[in-house]
């Protein structure tokens, strides 16, 4: 089976950069039309939908704060009302504000578990409504829609100075597992990918020259991940080819939840 998603609509929520941006644009090369979600920076998810419009493709621009109930089911509104369905979430908003847990603040704890915990939670309940009122469409796929949220290695792994943030992916993880087990009877698939250290434009200076030899020593694998890692998991994990993969996460990290530290006893 091709891991394709052709005759398919996504919604991909901030991917205006990093790799909401790549996976925006792999499921369109690989057949969706895409919706691409922005908070902040339209020129960037505006440009995105233009090439992609450029190569014979589908695609549209949406700004809208993911944390908000109403931004949301005016996201998913727009979405229709472009491509008269949605197949797939690419739940991948996020943010980060780190502090130590004794100097951070109950405003920057709140709007980090706003947008990666609730956030996720929002764009899931609207997109299961649409799953549920369109059902199975076999000519396009066996799954009646699919879910992907974005998580991250650290769902598992403790971060000292990170706690908003890793509480928000440990929640991440419980709310992929609790959906997946309500909505597959629907023929709704719901899973989860957790990217590592992955290269970006935002976190370039924490993964080249002395900082990227650091990082290096905490991935088996040997190599800082790109982009393009996570997409390629999101479009199999939004294809037929997955049809059976029901409450999973896919660790995209180069082996890091391997605690590589304890390769010689610790």
């Amino acid at each position: 089976m091709q891991i394709r998603v052709d005759g398919q609509v996504a919604l991909v929520t901030g991917a205006s950069s990093g790799i909401g941006y790549e996976c925006a644009r792999a499921l369109a090369d690989n057949g969706a039309a895409v919706a691409i979600n922005y908070h902040s920076q339209a020129e960037p998810a505006q440009r995105l939908a233009d090439d992609i419009v450029a190569a014979g493709g589908k695609a549209i621009a949406i700004g809208g704060d993911v944390s908000d109930e109403r931004a949301v089911q005016h996201l998913f509104q727009q979405t229709l009302d472009a491509f008269g369905r949605l197949d797939i979430l690419v739940a991948n908003s996020g943010m980060q504000k780190d502090a130590p847990v004794a100097d951070m603040s109950l405003e920057d704890w709140n709007a980090v578990i706003q947008v990666n915990l609730t956030g996720q939670f929002l764009c899931a309940r609207e997109a299961i409504r649409v799953f549920k009122r369109q059902g199975v469409r076999p000519e396009v796929s066996r799954a009646a829609g699919k879910i992907i949220h974005m998580s991250s290695v650290h769902q598992r792994i403790p971060w000292a100075g990170h706690v908003n943030y890793a509480a928000s992916k440990g929640g991440v993880d419980l709310l992929m597992q609790t959906l997946a087990q309500e909505v597959a009877g629907e023929r709704i698939r719901v899973n989860g990918v957790a990217p590592g250290a992955i290269r970006t434009a935002i976190n370039a200076e924490q993964t080249q020259g002395d900082k990227g030899d650091r990082l290096l020593e905490l991935i088996p694998y040997g190599r800082i991940g790109d982009v393009q890692d996570v997409a390629n998991a999101v479009v199999w994990l939004a294809s037929d080819a997955s049809d059976y993969v029901v409450g999973a996460t896919l660790f995209v990290d180069g082996g890091m939840c391997l605690y590589p530290e304890f390769r010689n006893n610790g």
